[in-house]
Formats: C-alpha cells, structure tokens, sequence
C-alpha cells in the first residue's frame, strides 16, 4: 500500500506534463544575450560594401629555371662477385654410441662476408640432431657438441 501512492503521483505527473504548454524565447521578443560585434550591421539595415584589399606581395618571386642537365656519364663497370662456399665442419663422434656422424653442409651463412653465424650453425646443428634421430644419441648432448665444435 505504501507503494502505492509514489505510484499514482508519478502517474499524475506524467499526464500533466503534456498538458502544460511550453514557452521558448522567439526571435522578435527583442530579448538577446549575445551583444553585437563592434562593426556589425543590426538586423534589417544594410552591409556597406568592403573595399578589396590585394594580397601579397607588391614584388613577386617567380622560380627560377632548373639548369641544363650535365652530360650522363656510364655506370663504373660491374665487378663479379662469387659467394664464399663455407667449408663443412667437420664429423662429430657420439660418446654414447661410438659412431661418427658426418656434419651437414652449412647453408649460405648470414655472418659477414656469408660466414656461418652463430644462429645458423644452431639452426643446422638442430637440425642434423632430427635428421640423425636415435644415431645421434643424447640430443641435446650432441647439439651442444655440434656447436662449440
């Protein structure tokens, strides 16, 4: 019951509300706040006309021509360039096993001058590790060895 009478006030405020009529200041009750600027023209009188100033400069810059082209002259001549082969490591002998495992030839290196970093010789050391399997023993063993070889 106590929940009642919010109720109806809310309801009674609601249809009331359309009822009043609403009242918005209109443009010819002479009532303004914003105040004119200095050197505007009120409503209904007329602008007077402004003179056109030139920009710029009285002295123009015009841009000069570009001068002629120097005669083209032959590229310097090509010199051949042959890659350095990397030499192939040499075989690594498994302790658990007693064999010796030849290394793989390493790919073209990304050291200076195409020598085998220490990256790539990771990367093939790894990777003789799966090719070799079971022969190569302990793997992480043999990878360790293949690289501070």
């Amino acid at each position: 019951m106590t929940r009642r009478y919010p109720l109806v006030a809310l309801l009674a405020l609601a249809m009331a509300m359309p009822a009043m009529p609403a009242h918005a200041a209109s443009d010819d009750d002479g009532i303004s706040i914003m105040t004119p600027e200095q050197g505007t023209v009120k409503p209904g009188k007329a602008r007077p006309a402004r003179k056109h100033k030139p920009r710029g400069s009285s002295n123009p810059v015009y841009p000069q021509p570009l001068p002629a082209p120097q005669s083209l002259t032959a590229p310097p001549p090509q010199q051949a360039v042959t890659p350095r082969r990397p030499k192939v490591p040499p075989p690594i002998m498994v302790p658990e096993t007693g064999r010796i495992l030849p290394n793989l030839p390493p790919a073209a290196g990304s050291g200076p001058g195409g020598s085998e970093s220490f990256q790539d010789r990771a990367a093939r050391c790894t990777h003789q590790a799966g090719v070799y399997g079971d022969a190569a023993g302990n793997r992480n063993a043999y990878i360790g060895r293949c690289i501070n070889q």
